[in-house]
């Protein structure tokens, strides 16, 4: 069973700029239209952990659900998911620890964490085993950060550097225990 954030940063690690836009992610010539291995990563995963503001954003992208994966939204708040998504997106909250364990219980062993703040919550609670991070060459001066305070420091072992499109890294790491 396995945690893994898939995600892209800035070169100064801001995962959306201050006006919580990700327009920058695409301003990387792709004339192949590469998913950059998007697809055999999903193929990995049983199921999305999203935070409710990530599933907002991907909601007004103006496209087709992406996801053919089940997407458990976070929110302590919410009571419903949005109209129409009832079986894509399912409520989880409470205790992250009980949140994963009751997933893996379900047969979702695999799961891929997304959102800032979730994947902010998943290491505080030190819930995640492998971090795939694309690295964008491009200097944001601030947003929203992907990574925010612990308790005490994660190691990571850095395990790949792939190259892609002559300008991007994707550099896999996980946890070291």
């Amino acid at each position: 069973m396995s945690n893994i954030v898939y995600i892209a940063t800035s070169l100064d690690v801001f995962i959306a700029d201050k006006n919580n836009r990700i327009d920058w992610l695409h301003d990387i010539p792709n004339p192949e239209g590469s998913d950059l291995g998007f697809s055999a990563f999903m193929d990995r995963i049983d199921a999305i952990v999203m935070g409710r503001n990530t599933v907002e954003m991907v909601l007004r992208f103006g496209c087709d659900w992406p996801y053919s994966k089940p997407v458990f939204m976070l929110s302590n708040t919410l009571k419903s998911v949005p109209t129409g998504y009832e079986d894509k997106i399912f409520l989880v909250n409470g205790d992250l620890n009980d949140v994963v364990s009751a997933l893996n219980e379900q047969g979702y062993a695999d799961l891929y964490v997304d959102g800032g703040l979730t994947v902010q919550s998943f290491l505080k609670h030190d819930l995640i085993d492998e971090l795939i991070i694309t690295t964008i060459p491009v200097l944001l001066g601030g947003g929203i950060p992907l990574f925010g305070d612990l308790a005490e420091p994660l190691k990571f072992k850095h395990i790949n550097a792939e190259p892609l499109l002559n300008c991007l890294v994707k550099n896999t790491f996980v946890r070291d225990r």
